[in-house]
C-alpha cells in the first residue's frame, strides 16, 4: 500500500525568524480531538502566539489556535485555545529541554503541515534576537532585494 506524502503547509508562523535565531528544528506530532483535525486541513489555525513547554518529560503546546468544525458535532473541544500535547521521541525530549535550558533560547513552533495524512508540527530552537539584530535583518533583507531588483532589471536590458 502506498503512502500518500503531500506535505501541505496549514499554518505558518513568520514572526518567528523575525524575533529568534532559529539554530535547530524538530518534528513532533500533535494529539487533537474530535474534528480539530477537519478544521486544520482547512487552514483554520494561527499559530502566531503560541508556545511549547516541556514537564515531566512530555511536551506541550501552549495557545494553539484551531476554530471550531462548522460541521462538528459534540466531539468539538470547548476551548479551542487548549494545551495539546505533542508526540515525539524520549531522547529528542531530554535534547531540546537541555538545549532550552540555556539562557535566552525558546521553544518556537514554527509552521503545521500534513505529512503521510499526521498533522505535525515544526518545532524550532530559537534564540531571542536583540533589537539591533532585528534592525540588521531587516536591512540585509532590504540590501538583498535592492540587488535582486537590479539583476531584474539589467537582464530586461539585455534583451
Amino acid at each position: 500500500m502506498a503512502k500518500k506524502s503531500d506535505g501541505k503547509q496549514l499554518a505558518q508562523n513568520k514572526k518567528a525568524s523575525h524575533d529568534y535565531f532559529i539554530e535547530d528544528t524538530f518534528e513532533a506530532g500533535m494529539v487533537l480531538m474530535g474534528s480539530e483535525i477537519k478544521s486544520l486541513r482547512m487552514g483554520r489555525a494561527n499559530i502566531g502566539d503560541s508556545f511549547a513547554t516541556i514537564r515531566n518529560g512530555e511536551i506541550f503546546i501552549h495557545n494553539l489556535h484551531i476554530s471550531p468544525f462548522e460541521q462538528g458535532n459534540r466531539s468539538n473541544p470547548d476551548d479551542p485555545t487548549r494545551t495539546r500535547k505533542l508526540l515525539m521521541h524520549k531522547v529528542q525530549i531530554h535534547k531540546l529541554l537541555g538545549l532550552s535550558k540555556q539562557d535566552g533560547y525558546a521553544i518556537v513552533p514554527l509552521k503545521i503541515y500534513v505529512r503521510n495524512g499526521y498533522a505535525k508540527l515544526l518545532l524550532g530552537l530559537g534564540k531571542g534576537k536583540k533589537q539591533y539584530d532585528k534592525r540588521e535583518s531587516a536591512a540585509k533583507k532590504d540590501a538583498q532585494r535592492d540587488i535582486q531588483r537590479a539583476l531584474r532589471e539589467k537582464q530586461k536590458v539585455a534583451r
